[in-house]
């Protein structure tokens, strides 16, 4: 019989929504710009109350030790059993929904997803003013999971009701009451799950996530890592989004806001993850999070708070507003005004890195360092040199870097790297 990287498991509505909030259930999505219109929860609660199948999610064992903490965050807040691989919208909407929490949008403005019901005929709808102005309508369904009482719930829309229609009759009230009820109800509704255990590698997950997924979307090595830094670095998770949306708000006072790009937390992880690890293969990132020793092999709690601080040590280095305003007049340097210039996001961000090598691990001024790196940049984008294969070629390169034993050095480095290599090719 085959060995199954996988276990089957049934899980309520409101035993997933409790994990979620004890912390047991990694729910990343709650903080990030939520993609479903409200149209697509509506249809969801719609499946749900007919007793129709809403899909299976995918949870994957992050091999949490039993107790473990996440890094840089309260001593009370344990690191999650569970993260959430496929089923995030659903979960998320169904959380914030249940709770009446808040989700980001795609402007990152945050807003409550209302929900309609009107118990009459069991539709469902998304709430705007004239649904809320009718009285045949709960405008809000989050208020029947919201403790008070359903009881109470039920008699204050069948009072309201009343005294927009008159009375309504003992067997209409009867059915209106069982309408809410059985609403209400959904939180027993039963969501079957697979729990890939926590030797299954990423690829593996991957793998799996596409051959059950119709849409054949497959996962990339940031949603990982994003998803793994919920367990184990909250807050450093938090950071990345925040830098990122940030710089897309633009708003007034100190921010990452530039005219040249609006950087995502992927994009900004990859730096930190080069300048922490000198690599460039998101796939290392991956490793360290789940506390595996580079050289080694070795995996182990200790190894992964040992290589979390240097993580960390290193995203506070990219995240530095001086450092990263520093570095785009290197890109100003170059003769960049606008976006319009950029022809490759991936070259400003990889020669973001390299001038934080030199910043932080060569002590270069930012003088010398702002020619240097201007005249890098220019030539990475002539060239092209970060498209296509572009992990292979900043592997390289950053080994290349790496027998820099100065300043001087370094910088020469650079300057016969980008005269002597070809470019890369791709779009």
């Amino acid at each position: 019989m085959a060995i199954t990287v996988f276990n089957d498991s049934s899980h309520s509505l409101s035993a997933l929504v409790e994990a979620i909030g004890r912390g047991e259930i990694a729910l990343p999505d709650i903080q990030r710009p939520f993609r479903w219109k409200p149209t697509k929860v509506r249809d969801l609660f719609d499946s749900m109350y007919r007793g129709f199948p809403v899909g299976h999610l995918i949870f994957w064992a992050t091999g949490a030790e039993m107790g473990a903490r996440q890094i840089g965050t309260h001593a009370h807040e344990a690191a999650p059993r569970l993260m959430i691989v496929d089923g995030q919208q659903r979960l998320t909407s169904l959380y914030a929904v249940l709770t009446g929490r808040e989700v980001l949008r795609e402007d990152y403005t945050a807003s409550r997803i209302r929900i309609a019901f009107r118990p009459r005929n069991g539709s469902f709808e998304v709430a705007d003013a004239a649904v809320t102005r009718n009285p045949e309508f709960i405008p809000d369904i989050s208020v029947l999971w919201a403790g008070g009482g359903l009881l109470k719930k039920v008699r204050e829309f069948l009072k309201r009701l009343e005294e927009s229609k008159g009375d309504l009759g003992e067997e209409r009230r009867v059915a209106l009451e069982a309408a809410i009820e059985r609403l209400y109800n959904l939180r027993n509704y039963p969501f079957k799950a697979m729990e890939l255990t926590s030797t299954a590698g990423e690829d593996q997950v991957a793998d799996i996530f596409v051959r059950i997924n119709s849409k054949g979307a497959r996962l990339g090595q940031a949603d990982f890592i994003l998803t793994l830094m919920s367990v184990w670095w909250d807050e450093g998770r938090k950071q990345l989004e925040a830098f990122a949306r940030n710089a897309r708000l633009r708003l007034p006072g100190p921010s990452p806001a530039n005219p040249f790009i609006d950087p995502s937390a992927d994009q900004m992880l990859r730096v930190v993850a080069g300048l922490a690890l000198r690599r460039g293969r998101l796939r290392y990132v991956y490793q360290v999070l789940r506390g595996k020793d580079l050289e080694t092999g070795e995996v182990s709690a200790e190894i992964r708070e040992k290589q979390f601080a240097t993580l960390q040590e290193a995203q506070a280095e990219t995240l530095s507003l001086t450092n990263w305003h520093e570095f785009l007049k290197a890109v100003r340097r170059a003769g960049y005004r606008s976006r319009a210039m950029i022809s490759s996001q991936n070259n400003l961000m990889f020669s973001y890195l390299m001038y934080l090598i030199g910043r932080r691990d060569y002590q270069l001024d930012r003088k010398t360092l702002r020619e240097a790196i201007a005249q890098w940049f220019f030539m990475t984008s002539l060239t092209g040199r970060y498209t296509g294969n572009f992990e292979s070629r900043v592997e390289q390169d950053l080994r290349r870097i790496a027998e820099a034993k100065s300043g001087e050095e370094f910088v020469a480095r650079i300057s016969h790297t980008h005269k002597r290599a070809p470019a890369s090719g791709g779009c």
